[in-house]
């Protein structure tokens, strides 16, 4: 049976792990592709336990050369602790974002300028960029989620940086999504995409039967999330290229139609 023309992925189910709010886009281009999508969001987004040092850092910004923020759950944070009214950022504190989405967050929820972006959107691009900006000396706030990776802090320190971690945000497995994603398991996807490292372990902990997930072809957003979802055992089939949800969308037309565009 043919494919519609423009619809790569006509007739194939797609396994969608992303929280609920941010599964959306990824839902509607793969849809506009042909696919049947289920969204399970096996992760959700909650308040760090001690939300005092997030607090602080937000209430004494003017005390930072820069702010760094990984995700858009961090700029959300950020924004819900500066208030409606406090969004003013110091004049000489800069901002710097892993990728794009975050940066277009900080745009439209804090008002904020993007100063330094990295060409890759991993940890240690956003490193190599500040090793590029010069670093030494200055104060850097990273705003980030409670179980992160130190490559970011601990390449900063090594450039010289004298780096503040706060926990803007934690993550934990949807347990109330547990049965869902199980049915959706045993009806049977072609592919199943996961945006983090903290969607991985959540999806495992959830399924029930690892075996069940092992069994389905995974695509990943990057190389870090790619690398815990081998660690779990999972059949890996494409990573996106560039790491955004539009790469993501391409590396699943990828692995499922052998390598055709998705226009």
């Amino acid at each position: 049976m043919g494919t519609a023309v423009g619809q790569p992925l006509q007739g194939r189910r797609i396994l969608v792990t992303r929280p609920r709010g941010q599964a959306g886009g990824l839902r509607v281009q793969l849809e506009a592709l042909g696919a049947r999508v289920e969204v399970v969001p096996v992760i959700q987004v909650l308040p760090p336990r001690d939300p005092l040092p997030l607090q602080q850092a937000a209430a004494r910004l003017d005390g930072y050369a820069w702010v760094v923020f990984t995700s858009r759950n961090g700029v959300e944070a950020m924004a819900a602790h500066l208030g409606r009214w406090k969004h003013t950022l110091p004049p000489h504190t800069r901002v710097a974002c892993i990728g794009p989405a975050t940066a277009q967050a900080v745009r439209d929820r804090l008002g904020w300028r993007v100063h330094l972006q990295p060409q890759a959107y991993v940890a240690e691009s956003l490193v190599e960029a500040f090793r590029r900006a010069g670093v030494e000396g200055a104060r850097v706030l990273v705003a980030r989620a409670e179980q992160a990776r130190d490559t970011l802090p601990e390449g900063l320190r090594a450039l010289g940086a004298q780096v503040e971690v706060v926990s803007a945000y934690r993550t934990e497995p949807a347990y109330n999504e547990a049965e869902r994603l199980r049915d959706v398991l045993r009806r049977g996807v072609d592919l199943v995409t996961f945006a983090s490292p903290s969607a991985v372990h959540a999806a495992c902990e959830l399924c029930g039967d690892p075996q069940r997930l092992r069994a389905v072809p995974a695509a990943c957003i990057g190389p870090v999330t790619a690398a815990a979802a081998h660690q779990a055992g999972l059949r890996v089939v494409a990573v996106a290229e560039v790491f955004t949800r539009q790469g993501l969308v391409e590396a699943v037309v990828r692995a499922l139609t052998g390598g055709e565009g998705g226009g």
